[in-house]
């Protein structure tokens, strides 16, 4: 047993969340928790939070401070995440995807990265906001 979990850690993890859908005052979701769970897949290579143009200082501050890569858009934050872990899947910088979201928009990256050997983890930020496409997408799917 010990020998698997070691192997775990081994594996590349990339964690990409959806500020605009997951960060909201109904879900109370934590960034510190987000992180961590990522971290059980095995070694975070990538930690990313999406938020738009108007997200406020303190947000982003608070998330750099967590150790989060932020990234910010004036366009739609939902492209932007998908064609970076696509683009992490297909440069096959990753073995376990992590996405965070509520929005169905994900599930295309999900299948693409199983369909390329990742493993995919859907993670919703309460029953409320899940989305049962994108958690039937993922290999596996937690609801915090």
């Amino acid at each position: 047993m010990e020998f698997l979990r070691r192997l775990s850690k081994t594996k590349r993890v990339g964690l990409f969340v959806d500020g605009p859908n997951v960060l909201r005052e109904e879900f109370d979701v934590d960034l510190d928790t987000l992180r961590d769970l990522a971290s059980e897949e095995g070694n975070r290579v990538m930690t990313r939070l999406y938020l738009n143009e108007h997200a406020p200082s303190s947000l982003i501050q608070a998330a750099e401070a967590r150790g989060f890569a932020v990234i910010t858009t004036s366009g739609d934050v939902d492209v932007r995440l998908a064609v970076d872990a696509t683009a992490a899947v297909v440069e096959e910088r990753l073995d376990v995807l992590v996405v965070v979201s509520r929005d169905t928009d994900f599930k295309p990256v999900l299948e693409t990265a199983a369909e390329r050997g990742v493993e995919t983890v859907a993670v919703a930020p309460g029953e409320h906001g899940r989305s049962d496409a994108l958690q039937n997408s993922a290999q596996r799917a937690l609801t915090l």
